[in-house]
């Protein structure tokens, strides 16, 4: 039986507050972090890490209460999939920003904590092109990277979550799919794949980095869609049933 609309609400705030908290935090706060040894921070690979891991804690935790999507793209692509009710989506977009705001007002609280911190000047691990980008790349690069990614990790959740899947395996591979992601395209987007994560992060980093987020709202809800849209044609799995809501006897 798919539990109470608020309970998969507060799941789902819930696990877009650890994905800002611990996926951001790790890139603003332990990316890098300079002592008398030398730099001793996680780099590019810790921060694809924690992605993934947040991604991977969170839904063994909270994925059989709300489906562990914690991304408006994923509630969006799983939609036009016909494997999520329509008219949940808006309660569950709204769940995602908020959670991850919060999770984004915390780690400004404990980022604050040293003087020299400021989240404009330091880019609060918000996401951007041209010179927003990590590595320099343009609009049109950025925009088709995340469009591209983000189809690629639906497709994988689709996939993963049908019951013809190994059963207990689909976190495990959606955070390993995350990280993925993050490996990749860190460099050139600083990887957003979801709407909440960089709206979360953008309200506190300055008008340049608000004037860039259109971006990542529109291309990772493009790449849900071509994916969910296109995945029952290319795989020939039809699961059109409500299945990715919490509902573990669907």
């Amino acid at each position: 039986m798919v539990p109470e609309l608020r309970s998969r609400l507060g799941a789902e705030l819930l696990g877009s507050f650890w994905l800002v908290l611990g996926g951001c935090g790790t890139a603003v706060l332990a990316a890098v972090f300079v002592t008398d040894v030398g730099n001793l921070g996680v780099g590019h690979l810790g921060v694809a890490f924690a992605f993934g891991l947040t991604v991977l804690t969170g839904a063994y935790a909270v994925g059989h209460i709300s489906g562990a999507h914690f991304n408006p793209a994923v509630t969006f692509g799983l939609a036009i999939a016909k494997r999520f009710p329509w008219k949940d989506v808006g309660p569950y977009w709204i769940a995602q920003i908020v959670g991850g705001t919060l999770g984004a007002v915390v780690l400004l609280g404990i980022a604050n904590g040293i003087d020299s911190f400021n989240a404009v000047d330091s880019g609060f691990a918000t996401n951007g092109y041209d010179d927003r980008s990590p590595g320099g790349y343009v609009l049109w690069s950025v925009f088709l990277c995340e469009v591209v990614m983000t189809a690629m990790f639906l497709y994988v959740i689709l996939g993963v979550t049908s019951k013809r899947a190994p059963v207990g395996f689909a976190p495990l591979a959606i955070g390993l799919m995350l990280t993925l992601i993050h490996l990749i395209s860190i460099p050139v987007s600083n990887t957003s794949v979801n709407p909440a994560r960089s709206l979360a992060v953008a309200w506190f980093a300055g008008t340049d980095a608000l004037a860039q987020v259109w971006v990542f709202l529109l291309a990772p809800l493009i790449g849900a869609a071509i994916a969910g849209a296109s995945f029952v044609f290319i795989t020939g799995v039809d699961r059109t049933d409500i299945d990715v809501t919490g509902d573990t006897t669907a």
